[in-house]
């Protein structure tokens, strides 16, 4: 999936949050793209995805225990929602890798549109190839609405 190369960043920090603040995640360094697809799950969440690796890039906190998590099918990823807003924070691997690391996406739709909105978007057909497909040129503020 697009986002697998992901440079570190001391001075780039994004940071987003569900809608009553009970959870939160930071993204350290630069967000190579926003991931968009078109999967059964995905297009029904309607959310952009920006990937690394857990405790890594992307830190994800919840002081109160509020996610709560969705794993369907394959039972490969969790899809994490706040249980008092229900928005849905992140997806998560159940596995890690065989460096020990484990993969992490954060949905950049609870970021402040300005600090993401020129993060170029990747489309991702999760439907029928499960390929990248061609940059089309568009950003995240290309889809805000």
């Amino acid at each position: 999936m697009a986002g697998d190369e992901h440079e570190h960043s001391a001075g780039k920090i994004t940071h987003g949050s569900c809608h009553c603040g009970e959870v939160r995640w930071t993204f350290r360094g630069n967000i190579p793209d926003a991931t968009i697809c078109n999967c059964t799950v995905c297009r029904r969440y309607g959310v952009l995805w920006a990937y690394d690796y857990d405790g890594e890039g992307i830190h994800v906190e919840d002081p109160n225990a509020s996610l709560t998590s969705y794993i369907r099918g394959s039972r490969q990823i969790s899809f994490n929602f706040c249980n008092r807003c229900g928005n849905l924070v992140s997806w998560r691997s159940l596995t890690s890798g065989d460096d020990g690391r484990t993969r992490i996406a954060v949905n950049l739709r609870l970021a402040e549109p300005a600090d993401v909105d020129d993060v170029p978007l990747q489309r991702f057909d999760g439907l029928h190839s499960f390929d990248d497909l061609p940059l089309d040129g568009r950003t995240v503020g290309d889809v805000w609405f």
